[in-house]
């Protein structure tokens, strides 16, 4: 029986990932041939590219592969852990460069600021995260921190460390934000309890809560703007 395999080399250079980027620039290319590039080569029977897409396809997408261990990379075959470590050297240097974003230059003058700033940092990710910005008094980012990292459906964190926090800082007022693993930002009763509790532990302390933002799919809803603060 002859083999159907058909490596990178057999496909067209037109069709081959670097070739491509090298043509169309890398927005044009697919999270596939992407992440192809990273991998620089495949398995004796498997181009890079299909590789690649077997890769997005056994960890569930790029929402998948952004939180997929070391252990879960090579247990898919063809990853050894050289390959594991190029990947997620790759999504880190992602995370980092969206942080290299939030500077004390950053204002924050409306929820869409704190979404652009962050939805690409969090759509992805497969639980909660609750992310505090600290800001000064003329609303410029001094810093951030995740703060808790919960389930598929559930972000707990007490106010007690959100304020500890933010007195570490010096911060003037905060904003809150946490991610809906689900894609759909639509704040929950939990969502809108705590952010009344970090409003009255925050009025008792002195420091404003501005806004609580939780982001979805490239979308995200503001409690502010919904007239739950």
């Amino acid at each position: 029986m002859i083999s159907s395999i058909v490596t990178l080399r057999e496909i067209p250079s037109e069709e081959r990932p670097r070739e491509r980027m090298m043509q169309v620039g890398a927005s044009s290319l697919s999270s596939a041939e992407l992440l192809a590039i990273l991998l620089r080569t495949g398995t004796y029977s498997e181009s890079s590219l299909g590789l690649a897409q077997r890769i997005l396809s056994e960890s569930g997408g790029l929402r998948g592969l952004v939180e997929t261990s070391r252990e879960e990379l090579t247990r898919i075959k063809g990853i050894g852990d050289a390959k594991a470590l190029q990947i997620m050297a790759g999504i880190e240097l992602g995370r980092r460069i969206s942080r290299t974003r939030m500077d004390e230059t950053t204002t924050v003058r409306s929820p869409f600021d704190v979404f652009d700033l962050l939805k690409d940092e969090l759509r992805y990710l497969q639980k909660e995260h609750f992310v505090c910005l600290f800001l000064n008094t003329k609303n410029h980012i001094i810093g951030r921190e995740t703060l808790s990292i919960g389930t598929l459906n559930a972000s707990i964190v007490h106010p007690r460390e959100v304020f500890r926090a933010a007195i570490q800082r010096s911060s003037a007022s905060i904003v809150c934000v946490h991610n809906h693993p689900s894609g759909d930002p639509t704040p929950s009763p939990q969502d809108i309890e705590l952010t009344h509790r970090l409003i009255e532990a925050g009025g008792i302390i002195g420091i404003d809560v501005l806004d609580h933002v939780v982001i979805g799919d490239d979308r995200y809803v503001s409690l502010k703007e919904q007239g739950h603060m």
